[in-house]
C-alpha cells in the first residue's frame, strides 16, 4: 500500500508544468496569488511558482497618495513579468496587472463607444495624463473643454468621464477627450432647454463673450446671440459700451431656430420705442438741437434723442459751401441746430436741414445791401461771360461783361480786371430763391444812370435824342471815344464809324483827351447812357444847309453851300 504524503513545492510546480506545459508559460500573464506576508513596504505573494515574489505596497493603493488596505491571506491579481530572477524570486507587478485588466476592459468600452471614467493626474507636452483605472491615457489640451481653459488645476485628481478617441495596445497608446463628453451632454441639455423656450419670452442671462457684432448670453445651458443693433434704440458703436462680460442681463427671445438651435435675443425690445409718435414730436419745419453721431460722404447723422437719429444730407448742410465733405462743416459729438424737413415713422427716417436753421445769406444780403447800393469785394473768378465778386455773408455776385465798362466790347471789358483784384460795384438785382446777385461796375462811372428814358427820347441825363451838344474827350480807344457833356455832364461813347462822314475822319487817333467838339445825341444804350455821333451831326447840318441855301442842282456847289452855312453859324455865335 502506497503511503500518501503532503505534496511539496516541487510537486506543485510539477503539477503546474503538467497542467500549463511549463512554468515559463506564466510569463506575460495575469495570475491570482495569495499574500503570505508584508515586510516593510513590500508585499510577499505566492502565485504557485518555485519561489514567491515581492511587490511594492504602494502598487496596491486605490489611488495615488492613498494607503493600501491589504493583509495576509488576501487574494490578489498580479502580472508575472519573469518566473525567476537572479535571486531566484518571481518578478511580479500589481500595476502591470491592473493595466492589463484595464486594457481588456477599455477595449470593450472602445468597441461600444462608451464613456470611461478616469482621473487627470499629470501634465505633459501638449496636454495631460489620465489614469483610466490603471491604464495611462493622453488628453490633448484642445480636448479638455469646449472653450480654452487657462487653469486645469481644479479638474485634476477628480474622477470624471472621458471618451476614448484612439487605442493602440501594441504601442500602449490611448487618446481620450473630455470635450466630446461635454459637447454631447451640452447637446442633450440644449435640446431639452430649447424645448422649454418660446419667442417673446423674457429671461435672465449672463454675458459670456463680447464680439464686434454683439454678445453671447448664457441662458442656463444654451447660448443666445444679442446683436449690437438689438441692444438699444440709440446708436451703439461697440457692445462694450452697453454691457460687460459677467453681467446679468434681462433679454427677450426674438427668434428660435430649433433645427440649428440658434437663439436671437434683444434688449431694446424691453424698452419703449422712441419712434412711436415721432411725427407729432418732430413736426416739419420745427427747429431742434441735436448731437452729431456719425459723418459719411453723403451727410451727417444727428441724434435728436436717445434712439432717434436724422440725416442731414450734404446738400442741406450749408447755403454757400457746395461740394464740400460734411466733415469740413461739422464734427462728431458737435451740438448743432437743425430743422425737420421730412419724417417717415414707418421707415424710421428723419430728414434734417442744417442750413435751414440759419438765415438765408442772400436774404440777409438784400436787407443790408438794397438794390442801388454800392458794395466792395474781391474778384474770385473770371469767366467768358463775366466776373464773380466775393461779398459779405460768404456769397458771390456776378458782373456781366456788358456791365463792366462803357464803350468797349465784352471781351475788352473782361480784360480790364483780374482775379484777386478788389473792385466796387452797384447792386442791380438780388434773387434769393435762385441764390443770384447781379452787380454792375460801369454804373459807378459819372453820368451812369439806372432810370429809364422818357417817352420823348430823353433820359435822366437831361439830354434828348437828336440834340446837339458839346462834348469833351475823356479817353481815346481803338473802338472809339469816351466823351462827356461839358465838364460834369453825362458820359457816353462815340463809335469809330460815327467820328465823321469820310473814312479819313473815322480815325480815333486824330482826337486828344480834353479836346472839345460838337456831336449829336443819337440814342441811349441799355444802361440809359447817351450815344453820340459827329457823322450824324454833319449829315443833319448838310441837310439843313441845302434846305436853307438851295439845292445843289441850282448851280451852287456843296462847298459853297456849306461855306455859307458855316459863315452864318459863326455870325450867330
Amino acid at each position: 500500500m502506497a503511503t500518501t504524503a503532503n505534496p511539496t513545492r516541487d510537486d506543485f510546480a510539477a503539477l503546474l508544468d503538467q497542467t500549463l506545459g511549463h512554468a515559463d508559460g506564466f510569463e506575460g500573464r495575469v495570475v491570482k496569488g495569495t499574500v503570505t506576508g508584508i515586510e516593510n513596504d513590500l508585499v510577499v505573494i505566492d502565485v504557485g511558482l518555485k519561489s514567491e515574489g515581492r511587490v511594492p505596497l504602494r502598487e496596491f493603493a486605490p489611488a495615488p497618495g492613498q494607503k493600501a488596505d491589504l493583509k495576509v491571506g488576501d487574494e490578489v491579481e498580479v502580472y508575472v513579468d519573469r518566473v525567476e530572477n537572479t535571486h531566484g524570486e518571481a518578478m511580479l507587478s500589481r500595476d502591470r496587472a491592473r493595466r492589463e485588466a484595464a486594457w481588456d476592459k477599455l477595449e470593450g468600452e472602445f468597441a461600444k463607444t462608451a464613456r470611461v471614467e478616469g482621473v487627470i493626474f499629470g501634465r505633459v507636452k501638449g496636454g495631460f495624463t489620465v489614469d483610466l483605472n490603471g491604464a495611462v491615457a493622453f488628453l490633448p489640451g484642445s480636448q479638455v473643454d469646449i472653450r480654452p481653459v487657462r487653469d486645469v488645476t481644479p479638474l485634476m485628481d477628480i474622477p470624471q468621464p472621458f471618451q476614448i478617441l484612439k487605442m493602440d495596445r501594441r504601442r500602449g497608446n490611448i487618446v481620450v477627450s473630455r470635450r466630446a463628453v461635454l459637447e454631447e451632454t451640452r447637446a442633450e441639455q440644449r435640446t431639452g432647454l430649447i424645448q422649454s423656450l418660446a419667442e417673446g419670452q423674457v429671461i435672465d442671462g449672463i454675458v459670456k463673450n463680447i464680439t464686434d457684432y454683439g454678445a453671447f448670453v448664457d441662458l442656463g445651458g444654451i447660448d443666445g446671440l444679442l446683436h449690437v443693433t438689438d441692444m438699444s434704440y440709440k446708436r451703439v458703436n461697440h457692445p462694450s459700451e452697453v454691457i460687460n462680460i459677467g453681467d446679468t442681463v434681462k433679454v427677450q427671445i426674438i427668434r428660435i431656430n430649433r433645427d440649428t438651435q440658434r437663439i436671437s435675443l434683444g434688449m431694446k425690445q424691453l424698452e419703449s420705442d422712441p419712434w412711436e409718435g415721432a411725427q407729432a414730436k418732430y413736426p416739419i419745419g420745427g427747429k431742434f438741437s441735436g448731437r452729431v453721431t456719425n459723418i459719411t460722404e453723403y451727410g451727417a447723422f444727428v441724434e435728436l434723442e436717445a434712439g432717434i437719429e436724422g440725416l442731414v444730407h450734404v446738400s442741406e448742410m450749408s447755403w454757400t459751401k457746395k461740394n464740400v465733405h460734411p466733415g469740413k462743416i461739422v464734427s462728431t459729438s458737435q451740438e448743432v441746430d437743425v430743422v425737420i424737413l421730412e419724417v417717415d415713422e414707418d421707415k424710421r427716417r428723419i430728414s434734417l436741414g442744417l442750413k435751414q436753421a440759419q438765415q438765408n445769406p442772400w436774404e440777409a444780403f438784400t436787407e443790408k445791401h438794397p438794390i442801388g447800393s454800392t458794395v466792395e469785394g474781391e474778384v474770385k473768378n473770371a469767366t467768358e461771360f463775366g466776373l464773380f465778386i466775393g461779398l459779405d455773408g460768404d456769397v458771390d455776385g456776378m458782373v456781366h461783361m456788358s456791365d463792366i465798362a462803357w464803350g468797349v466790347t465784352g471781351e475788352e471789358a473782361l480784360a480790364l480786371h483780374h482775379k484777386s483784384e478788389t473792385v466796387q460795384a452797384v447792386v442791380l438785382d438780388v434773387d434769393a430763391e435762385k441764390e443770384r446777385i447781379s452787380l454792375g461796375i460801369k454804373q459807378l462811372e459819372r453820368g451812369g444812370v439806372a432810370g429809364g428814358a422818357s417817352a420823348g427820347g430823353s433820359s435822366g441825363s437831361g439830354v434828348n435824342k437828336g440834340q446837339t451838344v458839346t462834348v469833351t474827350v475823356l479817353s481815346v480807344g481803338d473802338a472809339g471815344l469816351d466823351v462827356q457833356i461839358g465838364d460834369d455832364g453825362a458820359t457816353g461813347f462815340i463809335r469809330r464809324g460815327d467820328l465823321g462822314r469820310d473814312r479819313d475822319e473815322q480815325r480815333a487817333e486824330r482826337f486828344q483827351v480834353g479836346q472839345k467838339f460838337d456831336a449829336m445825341v443819337t440814342g441811349f444804350d441799355r444802361s440809359k447812357k447817351p450815344t453820340f455821333s459827329i457823322k450824324a451831326l454833319q449829315l443833319a447840318e448838310e441837310k439843313q444847309a441845302v434846305a436853307q441855301y438851295g439845292s445843289s442842282d441850282s448851280g451852287a456847289s456843296l462847298g459853297d453851300i456849306l461855306g455859307e452855312a458855316l459863315k452864318a453859324r459863326q455870325e450867330n455865335n
